[in-house]
């Protein structure tokens, strides 16, 4: 394991050291009900500062089942997010949404906070159109599918945010990394403040 650092600080650190020239516009999707569960104490305004310091979030939007409370909408809007509230498969919409985002030449980076792996396909097409691409996985469950999938991996587990060094943009242009297949890991305390949890 390299080099372990903690706080939220280093994980800012990490995605503002993965800038290309300019700031980025940054298309965020967010699976509700797979992710804003009690247990998992997912904190979006935490996830938005922290793709803030990477460029520009265009886009937040937090995709919802019929059965979300009205609590958890209104801390979703107040957060700066734009709840979607499905009558059907909430995984569907997402990744139609997501597909617009692909398309969009105003977006360039595509950001999801997920365990599920049905969203692999989506970062396949935002890498093969350009698109960088970040994840936020949440453990336990996050699909390794999708952690071999994203530009930038960002773990949430038990209250903690941990990065994976991904080596996959260097594989695709054809460099060889050595030990590219070991993964580098920063940990850092997630803060509490704000956390929208009510699934």
């Amino acid at each position: 394991m390299a080099n372990v650092k903690t706080g939220l600080n280093s994980i800012v650190k990490y995605l503002s050291t993965k800038k290309e020239t300019g700031r980025r516009s940054i298309g965020l999707l967010v699976d509700g009900p797979n992710v804003l569960r009690k247990e998992f104490n997912v904190n979006l305004e935490e996830i938005r500062d922290v793709l803030k310091e990477y460029g520009n979030v265009k886009i937040g939007r937090v995709f919802l089942n019929q059965y979300a409370s009205d609590k958890l909408v209104e801390a979703i809007e107040n957060n700066g997010f734009e709840p979607i509230i499905c009558s059907s498969d909430v995984d569907v919409r997402l990744a139609v949404e997501g597909m617009e985002l692909v398309y969009n030449p105003t977006i360039d980076t595509l950001a999801l906070v997920t365990r599920d792996a049905d969203f692999k396909p989506l970062l396949n097409k935002a890498n093969e159109h350009g698109k960088e691409t970040i994840i936020f996985g949440v453990e336990p469950g996050f699909s390794t599918a999708l952690r071999n999938s994203a530009d930038y991996v960002i773990i949430l587990e038990n209250d903690r945010m941990n990065y994976h060094e991904d080596y996959a943009s260097e594989n695709r242009e054809g460099d060889q990394v050595p030990g590219a297949a070991e993964k580098d890991t920063v940990s850092g305390p997630r803060r509490k403040k704000g956390a929208v949890v009510d699934y």
